[in-house]
C-alpha cells in the first residue's frame, strides 16, 4: 500500500519514512536500511540510491506499511511541503496518550 504525494526531485534529500505494522509506531530508514523509531537515526537519501531504497522498503510489507518519501535537509532536519505533519511525526503527538479531552 502506498500514498499519493508530492513528487521529489531526484537531487532531493529525503528520508524514508513508514509505519510498524505490527505496532503502528513511525520508523525511518536508517543508513544501513534497517527500521527505526529513533528520528535521530534518520538517513538521507539523493538520486537513484533513493529510489531503491524506497522500492525496498515497498516489498517489506511485513515490517512496514506505507513507506515514502519525506523531504529533509542533507542533515536529516524536516523540511519541504508537509512540515508540519512530519514534525510532529518526528518528534511525537501533539497531546499525551490516553488524556481524555
Amino acid at each position: 500500500m502506498s500514498s499519493v504525494r508530492p513528487k521529489l526531485k531526484p537531487e532531493t534529500p529525503k528520508s524514508i519514512t513508514a509505519w510498524e505494522t505490527p505496532t503502528g509506531r513511525t520508523v525511518w530508514m536508517d543508513a544501513d536500511g534497517n527500521w527505526t523509531p529513533d528520528a535521530s537515526r534518520i538517513a538521507v537519501f539523493t538520486g537513484d540510491d533513493a529510489e531503491t531504497r524506497l522500492a525496498n522498503a515497498i516489498r517489506q510489507e511485513a515490517a512496514v506499511t506505507d513507506p515514502y518519501f519525506m523531504e529533509v535537509t542533507e542533515t536529516g532536519a524536516v523540511a519541504g511541503r508537509e512540515t508540519l505533519r512530519e514534525t510532529i511525526r518526528v518528534n511525537g503527538p501533539t497531546v499525551a496518550y490516553g488524556e481524555t479531552v
